[in-house]
């Protein structure tokens, strides 16, 4: 699967996956989302963020939980 709009830069948020090379962590865009944010809320406060940067943030989260495999304690 090919992300266009997520990229990887060790100079920029110590290499963690961002939005379009912005300091703006897809991790924290995922976690807005979880918090209970909606699409329009956080556009509204982010104005530099397309709509495209969370459906493709969503898509990358559901790549990772595919590929990783995380044991749960009992």
């Amino acid at each position: 699967m090919r992300f266009e709009r997520i990229t990887l830069d060790p100079n920029v948020c110590t290499g963690k996956p961002c939005i379009r090379g912005l300091r703006f962590p897809v991790s924290r865009l995922l976690g807005l989302m979880a918090s209970g944010e909606t699409k329009e809320t956080i556009l509204k406060a982010y104005p530099y963020l397309e709509a495209g940067d969370i459906d493709e943030a969503l898509r990358y989260a559901a790549f990772l939980a595919e590929e990783e495999t995380v044991e749960f304690a009992s």
